[in-house]
């Protein structure tokens, strides 16, 4: 199983967090195109859950990504994942 090294500086943390933040800016700006094209917002979800998937599966293999997706019933529960009414986890 491959797994990413882990963050060795803060800086390192930092520089993950604002890749992170450009990533969702830019997964946020596809999702509206995708909406504005006509693609219903449930298979559009569908489809990011696929891909995201899909390269965890290839970057850390089966196993971990079972693992991880293993905790997202509790996750959700919590409403972590939540975003009416401007909330944020």
């Amino acid at each position: 199983m491959t797994r990413a090294a882990p963050y060795e500086t803060h800086s390192d943390e930092r520089e993950a967090e604002e890749q992170k933040s450009v990533a969702l800016e830019l997964l946020l700006d596809a999702w509206d195109d995708a909406l504005s094209s006509g693609c219903a917002p449930e298979m559009i979800a569908t489809s990011a859950i696929y891909a995201a998937l899909s390269d965890m599966v290839d970057i850390y293999g089966e196993e971990h990504v079972a693992e991880m997706a293993a905790k997202l019933p509790d996750r959700i529960r919590r409403g972590e994942f939540s975003m009416r009414d401007g909330q944020t986890h």
